[in-house]
């Protein structure tokens, strides 16, 4: 089993000046990882601005935000492994959306814009470095299809839900432009520990401009 310690990627790094090019933090986060063994702790949050009238959205002056998940719901599964999607974020993901293993033992939800953009991204890493083939593996085996229906759920195969270990209780977070799924106990653990650190994971973030 492959472990990423204590990585947040969370999002994708959007500089101010809109006339450059955005780059992705996800994806300079994970190049950091591969190539000089750093280990990020940060949390690195994105807002894509577009402009009003591209799509819909809560309207800030001239611009207008995408596909922006945030806060916090706890949830069960039943006993079929359904889980049910705050009603938030039900309309981001549309029909359907792609469910995976994600970092720190908790699983990732992407709407299928966002997994097909990462998808793009992670092409053009080399297939030369032994880490990128590993992340690779690592996020594609895992990763399936998953439909909301009717009252707003979706199933959770049991390899995901033992992989989170979630056997009942979960809970589910929005992260920018993903969905994160934890089980109870793990977010409960994380958050105290996290809390313990955040001063110094600011501190960190300082060097990348956010």
């Amino acid at each position: 089993m492959i472990t990423l310690d204590r990585t947040r990627l969370i999002g994708s790094l959007a500089f101010l000046d809109l006339n450059t090019v955005q780059y992705s933090g996800f994806f300079v986060a994970f190049f950091l990882y591969i190539k000089k063994g750093f280990s990020l702790s940060a949390r690195i949050k994105e807002i894509k601005w577009r402009e009003v009238g591209e799509s819909g959205g809560a309207f800030l002056g001239k611009r207008v935000w995408r596909n922006m998940f945030m806060g916090e719901y706890q949830h069960t599964l039943d006993t079929k492994g359904r889980l049910i999607v705050p009603a938030k974020f039900r309309e981001a993901l549309g029909t359907g959306a792609v469910l995976t293993r994600g970092l720190d033992n908790c699983l990732f939800l992407f709407p299928h814009e966002e997994w097909l953009a990462l998808e793009e991204k992670l092409k053009s890493l080399p297939l030369t470095k032994a880490g990128a083939r590993q992340f690779v593996r690592f996020l594609f085996s895992g990763a399936t299809d998953c439909e909301l229906d009717k009252q707003g759920r979706i199933v959770v195969p049991q390899h995901l839900r033992e992989y989170a270990e979630i056997q009942k209780d979960a809970v589910v977070i929005g992260v920018s432009n993903r969905v994160e799924i934890w089980s109870k106990e793990r977010w409960e653990a994380y958050m105290v520990e996290a809390a313990e650190s955040y001063e110094t994971i600011a501190e960190s973030i300082v060097d990348l401009g956010i």
